[in-house]
């Protein structure tokens, strides 16, 4: 089975768009992941996965501006958890998950 494999171009400040950036496997899957939840954002809890933070320390790496907020959790293991929100304007230019035109 192929990675999913994003191809994006993020809007800069200035309102110029940035070089495409290439994300493969699960940062392609957390960018994803970020896209869909909109400014709500998403936690772990909600989007179970191993590492998340992981991925999106790479994602940053690679020029997305993420925030983190933590918010408290009870239940039997109560504490903190953080709430991750994309906040760049990010245009997908190509998805491995979508046929190319022939």
């Amino acid at each position: 089975m192929k990675k999913l494999t994003l191809r994006a171009v993020i809007t800069l400040p200035d309102g110029s768009e940035s070089l495409p950036v290439t994300v493969i496997g699960r940062q392609a899957w957390m960018l994803d992941q970020l896209i869909q939840a909109g400014p709500g954002g998403l936690t772990s809890i909600e989007r179970p996965a191993p590492r998340i933070s992981h991925y999106i320390f790479r994602l940053r790496g690679a020029g997305f501006d993420i925030d983190t907020e933590y918010e408290d959790h009870g239940g039997q293991f109560p504490g903190r958890h953080g709430r991750f929100r994309l906040l760049s304007k990010v245009r997908i230019i190509s998805d491995s998950r979508k046929a190319v035109a022939a």
